[in-house]
Parts: C-alpha cells; structure tokens; sequence
C-alpha cells in the first residue's frame, strides 16, 4: 500500500493588500496560476496604481518580509504565499500615502459672495425662494421686535436694583441663591444689561471677573453675573455660616 501522502494546493489564495497610496487595508483572492503581469493588472483597479509602474513586496502572515515579486512572467503560485499573507504595492511614480485622501492639499474654490448670490441652484435661492430662515422678513422682524421687548423688560428690571442690596436670585432648573447685588449694568462678555451677585455661599462661577475683566471683587466661586428679572431685591439677612457651631 502506498504510505505517500498527496498534497493538494488550494487554487486560490486570499492575501491582505496594501500600498503607498493608500491608508487602508483590503483584502483580495487571486488564482495561484496567474503571472505576477496579470496580477498586477488586477492590482491596478484596486490600489489605484499603474500596473508598468508598480513594484510588489511579498510579506507573510506575521508581516515579516519575505521576497519581492519581481518576475513579470512568474505564477504567484511559484512563490511563497499563503492565506493571510501580505502583499505590499509600491507606486514608483511617486504617489505618497495619503496622497489622495489628504484635502489640505486641494486647491479650494471660493465663489465671491455677489456672483454666489446671483445664482438660482443654491442653497441660500432656495431659502429665499421658500422664506426659510433669516430670509423670511415678517419672521425676522417678529423675532427682533420680541427681542427688544424682552431687553427692554430687563434694562427695566435692572433700573430697580441697586449696588449694596440684598437679593435673592432663582434661576430656572437652580437651587434659590443669597447674596448681595455687587455690580449693575453692561458688560463685554454678553449683550444686555447684567446683575452681578456675591453669593453668601460659594455657589457661584467666578470671583467677579469674566474674560480678564474685573467687574467686582469676591473670593472665587462666590461670584456670578445673572439676568435682572432673575434677581429680586428685599431684606434677605446674611445667614451665619459657623463652621465651628454643631
């Protein structure tokens, strides 16, 4: 009885395939019996090279490298490549990883502003044709006749409140605050009129200061800026915080 063994080889082998070009990874089946010119023109429509210019580096499953495949008339099957194995295709054109996905390296177009306005495919036509947005002037109008009223309510509020006063300040989704009415006005950080508050605890953000300019003094996290419809002045006595009482 014949003790040999027969070794059959898989027609087809599914390699991992890489390139200068390129910062993915894919994965291909090819049949052993193809020449290394016939695989490089399958190489081609995956990795985006030229086959005439491309060079192929064959490495194995751990990534280790074995060979270049540098014969043109040679079957892949001639060399050493297995499943998983990887095959690496150099660009000697040039072309870099990257290269095509990197968009910093697009020229930009940029359309000046009055020809951009005066075309009628564009996002910004289709808003003013269907009055969407800011190009919708009773809308606009509406929004900024409710924005005035609403600082009008607030510079009225602030006009009641004076430096030196007790306040309570209840802000929505808050806890009830204390604390004593430090400044009152306008500031650089927002628009509008503000009331800044010392609290009696420290509940607060700031020590009076908002972007490097100093609007009262306090110890940090005492110090808060709030609206003035969120502030209400009265006799709100400062509670006694002894640490030391049980």
């Amino acid at each position: 009885m014949d003790s040999g063994v027969a070794v059959i080889t898989d027609p087809i082998v599914n390699v991992r395939l890489t390139s200068t070009v390129s910062s993915f990874e894919s994965n291909g089946r090819f049949k052993r019996s193809l020449t290394i010119a016939e695989l490089k023109g399958k190489l081609e429509m995956i990795v985006g090279a030229s086959a005439s210019c491309m060079t192929l580096e064959l490495f194995s499953v751990g990534d280790e490298f074995l060979q270049k495949l540098d014969d043109n008339e040679a079957l892949l099957g001639s060399f050493p490549v297995d499943d998983d194995c990887r095959i690496h295709v150099i660009d000697k054109t040039g072309g870099l990883l990257g290269e095509f996905s990197d968009i910093s390296k697009v020229e930009k177009f940029e359309l000046p502003e009055e020809d951009y306005d005066k075309r009628t495919d564009t996002a910004r036509s289709f808003m003013k044709k269907q009055r969407f947005g800011r190009y919708n002037e009773e809308e606009m109008a509406l929004k900024k006749a409710e924005l005035a009223a609403l600082e009008e309510q607030q510079k009225a509020a602030a006009q009641a409140i004076s430096v030196g006063s007790r306040c309570e300040v209840r802000v929505p989704g808050q806890p009830t605050k204390v604390g004593s009415v430090m400044f009152v006005g306008m500031t650089d950080f927002k628009p509008g009129h503000w009331v800044g508050v010392k609290y009696d605890e420290p509940l607060g953000k700031n020590n009076g200061s908002v972007d490097g300019k100093q609007y009262f003094e306090c110890p940090n996290k005492y110090g808060a800026f709030v609206k003035p419809s969120n502030v209400t002045v009265g006799d709100f006595p400062e509670e006694d915080y002894d640490l030391d009482e049980m």
